[in-house]
């Protein structure tokens, strides 16, 4: 657990070493975003299934998605990366993080190549992966800054979060005091998204995170108890999201399970279909 002030902004920073249990891994829309600083050979991510894939050297900026992200992998991977909440990447952005909303970008575009061919090399010469997370922890310390309308975001993100997206955005607004519009824009600023569009990604996904792809599910339960409206309206809404069935998405989870039991990517990330 990052220390504070990350602790506000941050899920956990991780280290990653080794062969990826698929050469293309799909990583469907989440609540949060994700900084990578990468160590190894160039991997490719494709964010949509109508772009191409572009390769990434240094590392990548992916601020909360509205649809799958695919990555490919090289043979072996070697990176450190920081899994930040959806207000997370706000204070160390240079720009809105509207600017990014599914168009990942290299970090050296964020933080400028000099800055980040210099961590690169102090991460590599870091002492293990205990040292190298440490040194990246406090060069995020170093970059944090004030961010306008943080708190107001982070609050009323909290809020979504806590009723698993199902809270009535037209009240959220009123009951942090600001106008929708105001509400909205700043949500966009800091999150990248609007607070409806970041209450549907929680409910997604914890409707995703109720599934047990070792037995049967019962769709309709599970959708009810998401808070979709019916059946159909969650097949939709998983489509959208996904460009998968819901049927289809439990196969490549059962897939997942039977190839690499155990594995520490099983329960979101997908081998590529």
């Amino acid at each position: 657990m990052p220390r504070p002030p990350l602790d506000g902004l941050i899920d956990d920073l991780y280290y990653l070493e080794g062969a990826p249990p698929y050469a293309r891994l799909v990583l469907p829309p989440m609540p949060g975003a994700l900084l990578i600083v990468n160590l190894g050979a160039p991997f490719r991510i494709r964010a949509g299934t109508d772009v191409e894939a572009a390769e990434y050297a240094d590392g990548c900026v992916i601020t909360t998605p509205t649809r799958a992200v695919e990555f490919g992998y090289p043979l072996r991977t070697r990176s450190v990366g920081v899994h930040f909440k959806p207000w997370g990447p706000a204070p160390f952005l240079p720009m809105p993080a509207a600017e990014l909303r599914d168009r990942p970008v290299a970090v050296e575009q964020v933080w400028g190549r000099p800055a980040v061919a210099g961590l690169r090399d102090r991460l590599a010469a870091a002492p293990g992966p205990h040292g190298m997370l440490a040194l990246f922890e406090e060069e995020l310390v170093r970059r944090l800054r004030e961010t306008a309308g943080l708190g107001l975001v982070r609050h009323t993100s909290g809020v979504i979060a806590a009723t698993g997206g199902t809270a009535a955005i037209g009240d959220l607004g009123v009951a942090a005091g600001v106008s929708s519009t105001h509400l909205a824009r700043r949500f966009k600023e800091l999150v990248g998204v609007t607070p409806k569009r970041l209450a549907r990604t929680y409910r997604f996904a914890a409707a995703v995170f109720a599934i047990n792809p070792a037995g049967p599910v019962d769709w309709g339960a599970l959708a009810g108890g998401a808070g979709y409206f019916d059946q159909a309206h969650f097949g939709h809404e998983f489509r959208a999201f996904t460009g998968l069935t819901p049927t289809r998405y439990v196969e490549i989870r059962r897939r997942f399970l039977r190839e690499h039991p155990g594995h520490v990517m099983d329960g979101w990330p997908l081998p590529a279909d």
